[in-house]
């Protein structure tokens, strides 16, 4: 009778805790608005939960230079940003670790239909701006710039750069210090021109926000948008690593990167962003030129 009682309480026990709600695991994530605003990382976490019930991403949508600075003051576990120069810095201070390429798409140069500057069609984006320049000078043309280091400002310096002009403080040159959909807006209002992430423009102009931008320079290496998955540090942080752990391998896996593949095409006919499966290695020499300040096909 004893030996029954005992065997009794031992499956009570078993059915008790595999009937007990796993507590709920919280990974939060700092990530580039591009990402989120496309409503790709939701996609990714609703699939995440059916591996892991128990787990909730929180993500927060700032631009690449204030997501990386969340995982420097050990506010986050994990950074998804598009910014190699910034993030560079960052792992030679130690702030991220273990970094890898998920997805690439790339950066469109939009504008008035109108185009006063003349750039539709080109495929020389350092011509582009050099026309906007111009244009801007004869008052013909502004530009909006999101002013805000993210991953898209970053690049367009870069971009002025090579062109060997600097339109701070010219009068047709608009810092909006906003996200890329704002940014964006701010751009349409004024008929102005703007550097964008193909995902976030293709989605404001599916959804009627953009009356009167149009999309004019989609061309040439130098425009590719390469995305990034770092763990924050462990090591110098209190942070959830098994997890952080576990959500980017899920990104990096087969099925992460078949979602990826195919976000966006029922929606918008085209998908917003490119897996990284089959060009890691031509991804991981694009980011090592950027990450140096460096455009891509130039020494």
């Amino acid at each position: 009778m004893a030996t029954a009682m005992i065997i009794v309480s031992l499956v009570l026990s078993y059915l008790s805790l595999s009937l007990t709600p796993k507590a709920k695991v919280v990974i939060r994530v700092s990530t580039t608005t591009s990402l989120y605003v496309t409503g790709l990382l939701d996609h990714l976490a609703e699939e995440l939960k059916k591996r892991y019930p128990e787990v909730e991403v929180v993500f927060i949508s700032v631009g690449s230079g204030a997501a990386l600075e969340l995982a420097a003051k050990g506010d986050v576990d994990v950074v998804m940003v598009h910014a190699p120069s910034l993030e560079k810095k960052y792992i030679e201070r130690g702030v991220i670790v273990n970094g890898a390429i998920f997805a690439y798409n790339y950066f469109v140069l939009v504008g008035p239909s109108e185009d006063p500057a003349r750039v539709k069609g080109l495929e020389d984006i350092v011509e582009a701006f050099k026309r906007i320049y111009q244009a801007g000078e004869l008052g013909h043309s502004c530009f909006v710039s999101r002013g805000d280091m993210s991953g898209t400002h970053v690049r367009e310096l870069m971009i002025w750069n090579m062109t060997g002009l600097n339109p701070k403080g010219r009068l047709w040159y608009v810092e909006s210090g906003t996200g890329m959909s704002k940014t964006l807006m701010l751009a349409d209002n004024l008929k102005a021109y703007t550097l964008s992430d193909i995902g976030t423009f293709l989605k404001l102009k599916k959804e009627g926000v953009l009356k009167n931008l149009v999309m004019l320079v989609s061309r040439g290496s130098l425009l590719i948008n390469v995305y990034s998955i770092h763990l924050v540090n462990p090591s110098r942080y209190e942070v959830n690593k098994e997890y952080a752990r576990r959500w980017m391998e899920f990104i990096l896996s087969d099925d992460g990167q078949e979602l990826i593949a195919s976000y966006g095409k029922d929606k918008y006919g085209v998908a917003l962003f490119n897996p990284a499966k089959g060009r890691s290695e031509e991804l991981k020499k694009m980011w090592k030129l950027l990450s140096e300040g460096r455009m891509i096909g130039c020494s």
